[in-house]
């Protein structure tokens, strides 16, 4: 915590820039920004363990109020942590040094729409769905859709190298990020145009994409946007087994690009599609979709079902994967899979090619099963070089050092030998 003539110094101060009404030191307030959505936080809540709490938060409302608000901080040797929609799941926003939360909720513009050049630009508080509303309006559509679209800002986006649903044919949001504004810790402003490409230098943009809030505070950026296809159909293709399914996939790719590429394990197939389908026990479902005109969705939707059934699929028609859209966003906030003590349950996503993904599914589930952990995986970001494989885990603890002991255990040697996180 800070000293109280510091953070009397540093909150009128800090109030002479943002105003009143934009500055708070509640102690209410600051445990209501404690934590995100990362399951370990809400353990240790549950187990009446105290987060880390900032001294102040502060909600800016444009790049020249951040500006000044950090060069103060730096001035004054201040911790800032920067927060956006609250929705990650790996305690990014904790004020683990006290000192300032940086809350850009309240910077939510869309400050124009480019319709020459299919471009967005906005301030980075703007949330994922009212984005993407907002260009719907005009016919467009960011291609974008996390499961936290509802709960999260463009801001997280950038500073978390997201990827959506659809990034099979859109793009993740490195794709689709073509220009950003970024105020760095000493008050300094970074613009970088927004272009489609350029042949000389380092490509600044990628310093601040996926750098989590540390280099630099996000306040603008200039998004790609496209058309909303004509039409958007689904089908669902079962297999015998995960190998099977990643065959088909991979052969897939060389022909056409699906809008969505997803394939559930047996485990995760039991759990969210045998409740509503009838599935074969150890069968895996994929859920594919198709984004175009009529003509163009035949031609990929007819050359992608041939192959499964080569690879020994059976068709399920639209409805697994058409019932997965629609309901895509029931999990966020995402309802905690622990119900006491030190019980972890979480997720993570690993990224690898084909000739590793299949090695590293079995790895990492080897390893989280050996802690006793349930498993459920299915293969959530399909391209034709490889593939993202998000995993749900759950095991039960007795106490806060075996619960980090065991999550290090379970995540570390499998990660380093066979893949990154994604």
């Amino acid at each position: 915590m800070l000293d109280s003539k510091v953070k009397t110094k540093l909150v009128k101060r800090i109030d002479s820039i943002v105003g009143n009404d934009n500055v708070t030191t509640q102690a209410t307030d600051a445990i209501l920004n404690a934590h995100d959505a990362w399951p370990l936080s809400e353990a240790k809540i549950r187990a009446g363990e105290a987060l880390p709490l900032a001294d102040l938060i502060v909600f800016p409302v444009s790049t020249e109020e951040v500006s000044q608000v950090l060069m103060i901080a730096n001035k004054m040797k201040i911790p800032v942590t920067p927060v956006g929609g609250g929705a990650g799941t790996c305690g990014g926003t904790l004020p683990i040094y006290g000192g300032m939360q940086l809350d850009l909720k309240r910077m939510d513009k869309i400050l124009s729409i480019d319709h020459e050049s299919l471009l967005v630009t906005v301030q980075s508080g703007v949330v994922g769905i009212d984005l993407e509303e907002a260009v719907n309006r005009h016919g467009y559509t960011m291609g974008h859709t996390p499961t936290s679209l509802r709960a999260s800002n463009v801001g997280g986006f950038i500073a978390t190298r997201s990827g959506g649903s659809l990034s099979s044919l859109y793009g993740k949001i490195e794709d689709l990020t073509l220009g950003l504004e970024v105020v760095l810790a000493d008050g300094n402003v970074i613009r970088t145009k927004a272009v489609p490409r350029h042949s000389v230098g380092p490509d600044l943009r990628q310093l601040f994409i996926g750098s989590e809030g540390t280099l630099g505070v996000i306040t603008e950026a200039t998004l790609r946007m496209f058309p909303i296809p004509e039409e958007r159909r689904f089908r669902s293709m079962a297999f015998r087994d995960v190998h099977s399914g990643l065959v088909a996939i991979r052969q897939i790719f060389r022909h056409t690009t699906p809008s969505l590429v997803r394939l559930y394990d047996p485990v995760d197939t039991a759990m969210f599609v045998a409740n509503h389908f009838d599935v074969d026990d150890g069968d895996c479902m994929l859920m594919l979709g198709f984004d175009g005109t009529p003509a163009e969705n035949d031609l990929a939707e007819a050359k992608s079902v041939e192959i499964c059934l080569s690879n020994g699929a059976k068709d399920y028609g639209e409805g697994p994967s058409k019932r997965w859209w629609e309901h895509r966003y029931d999990m966020y906030y995402p309802s905690s899979f622990t119900t006491s003590g030190y019980a972890i349950g979480d997720t993570i996503d690993i990224v690898a090619t084909y000739d590793k993904l299949e090695n590293v599914y079995h790895a990492m589930k080897a390893a989280m099963e050996a802690h006793d952990a349930i498993v459920l995986s299915h293969f959530s970001h399909m391209y034709q070089n490889g593939g993202s494989i998000y995993m749900i885990f759950y095991t039960n603890q007795p106490n806060a050092e075996t619960a980090w002991a065991t999550y290090r255990r379970m995540l570390g040697p499998p990660i380093e030998e066979y893949g990154m996180m994604a």
